[in-house]
C-alpha cells in the first residue's frame, strides 16, 4: 500500500517538474543554488513533514534508541552490509555520469564484499585499495544531464526531496534498481518483498540511530525545524551533485554529513 501511495504521489509530482539543459559546472551549481529553489507547496510539505515526525516519534526514534545500544561490531556490520547494497543503485549512475573507472571500481567492491566480506557486512574492498566509495543515484544523473532541480517537496515517510529527484526515483520500480528487481518486482528463489522493505526500515532506523543526538539538537535549537532541515537537506544535496567534498553541516548517512553540535 505504501509503495503505491508513494507511486502515484511521485508520478503527480513528475507533472511539475522543470527540465533545462546545461552541461557547465558553473552554470549546474547556480541551477541547484538551494537558495534558488522554489517552494512551491509549503502547506503540503509542512503536513507531510508533520506526519514524518510524528511517524519518528512513534517508530524510528524508539528503534534508534535500541539500536544505537547494540555493540559497535554489530552496528558496523548492519551498515557496511547496506552500503554495499546501495552499490547496486550507484554503478548504473556511474555509467549515465561517464564514470566509467568508477563504475568498475564499485563492481569490484561489490563483488569483493559480497563474497569474501559475506553480504558486505565486512568492508573486505578496502584492503585491495577500492576506497572512497560514494553514493551516487538517478536525481544527481538526471542534474548533471540538465534537469533542474524543480520545487522543493517532502515525501510522506521518504522524507525531503526535490521535484526532480522525486521522479528519478520511480526508475527503481521500473527496473533502475537491481535490488527490487531481485526481491520485489521479480518471483525468484532466494528472495521476496520483506527483504526489500526490511533493508529500506533498517536504513531508516541506521540514520536515525548515527544522528540521533545531532537531530534532537538541531530540532531544540531550531525556531523553525522545518526550514533548518530544508536548508541542510538542499545544501547537502547541491554538494552531492557538484561531486564536492566541502562539509555540509548535515547529518551523515553517507548522504548527509554530520551536523556540528
Amino acid at each position: 500500500m505504501i509503495r503505491k501511495i508513494s507511486l502515484i504521489l511521485i508520478t503527480t509530482i513528475a507533472l511539475t517538474v522543470n527540465v533545462s539543459a546545461s552541461s557547465d559546472g558553473e552554470l549546474l551549481l547556480k541551477k541547484n543554488n538551494p537558495a534558488e529553489i522554489k517552494e512551491c507547496w509549503e502547506g503540503f510539505n509542512r503536513a507531510s513533514f508533520a506526519l514524518n515526525q510524528t511517524l519518528d516519534g512513534v517508530i524510528f526514534k524508539p528503534l534508534a534508541k535500541v539500536y544505537r545500544k547494540l555493540p559497535s561490531p554489530a552496528k558496523t556490520g548492519v551498515s557496511n552490509s547496506l552500503e554495499n547494497l546501495s552499490h547496486l543503485a550507484t554503478i548504473p549512475n556511474n555509467i549515465l555520469q561517464g564514470d566509467f573507472k568508477q563504475a568498475s571500481i564499485n563492481t569490484g567492491r561489490f563483488i569483493i564484499n559480497t563474497t569474501i566480506g559475506v553480504l558486505g557486512i565486512m568492508d573486505v574492498a578496502e584492503n585491495f585499495g577500492l576506497t572512497g566509495y560514494e553514493k551516487e543515484d538517478y536525481g544527481q544523473s538526471f542534474a548533471k544531464m540538465g534537469a533542474g532541480p524543480g520545487c522543493y517537496v517532502v515525501l510522506p515517510i521518504l522524507g525531503p526531496s526535490t521535484a526532480r529527484d522525486a521522479v528519478a526515483s520511480t526508475l527503481n520500480f521500473f527496473g533502475g534498481d537491481p535490488w527490487y528487481n531481485v526481491t520485489v518486482k521479480n518471483d525468484t528463489q532466494y528472495f521476496n518483498d520483506a527483504n526489500y522493505y526490511t533493508s529500506k526500515g533498517t536504513a531508516g532506523v541506521d540514520f536515525r540511530a548515527k544522528n540521533y543526538d545531532s537531530i534532537e539538537n538541531l530540532e531544540k535549537n531550531s525556531l523553525d525545524f522545518y526550514a533548518s532541515v530544508k536548508s541542510l537537506y538542499l545544501q547537502d544535496r547541491q554538494q552531492k551533485i557538484l561531486n564536492s567534498k566541502r562539509v555540509t553541516n548535515t547529518q551523515n548517512d553517507s548522504d548527509w554529513e554530520e551536523i556540528e553540535n
